[in-house]
């Protein structure tokens, strides 16, 4: 079929791409809103991509799905990451071993109790602290994490909405959630729904 468009199509949406609005990546082409890994969904640029096939990652999501696994591979030199990526849907973890140690001390003292009660991120479940801390919904959140759960657009405090706990910027929500039908974007007066 022929591309009447003018431009290549996306990647990730299939939708026409526009030179302006364009980034390639692997011989394919994107639009910039759509250039987000497909684990974790963070917005990409030529320094964080790493490709694999057809597939977009950031490299810590490549490195997680992709990377040497076992003892010694991680994050660092002689590190071994107790990051399963299970929150990012990667399925990491076949067939490891499970530890020899057992989760809790077998000799509790008064000393071993938690210090500090660490509020967790509802995008990624790690721990947020004070000095990454965003409020929204009522919730904890990543700087990082604090991005429209649609688009990836990252949000501020003026144009953030939630609904069921998740984080939407103000056109997501208006497009998904917002009321519908003649005059709000939806139907018009010729167009009906059968």
């Amino acid at each position: 079929m022929p591309n009447w468009g003018g431009g290549a199509k996306c990647g990730a949406c299939e939708k026409t791409v526009y030179h302006a609005e364009e980034i390639q990546c692997n011989g394919r082409s994107f639009h910039k809103t759509c250039f987000l890994c497909m684990g974790c969904r963070k917005a990409l640029d030529s320094t964080t991509v790493a490709a694999h096939e057809s597939e977009i990652y950031c490299k810590t999501c490549y490195g997680r799905k992709y990377g040497p696994k076992g003892i010694g591979f991680g994050q660092g030199a002689g590190c071994l990451s107790t990051d399963t990526g299970d929150h990012l849907g990667l399925n990491l973890q076949q067939g490891s071993p499970k530890s020899a140690r057992p989760s809790t001390p077998t000799n509790p003292s008064k000393f071993a109790k938690k210090v500090v009660d660490v509020d967790k991120c509802p995008r990624c479940g790690k721990s947020v602290y004070a000095a990454e801390k965003i409020m929204g919904g009522g919730k904890p959140w990543h700087k990082t994490c604090f991005r429209c759960a649609i688009c990836g657009k990252s949000l501020e405090s003026t144009n953030v909405t939630d609904k069921d706990g998740e984080l939407y910027c103000k056109v997501c929500y208006a497009k998904n959630f917002g009321p519908k039908g003649i005059g709000f974007g939806g139907l018009t007066q010729v167009e009906k729904k059968e």
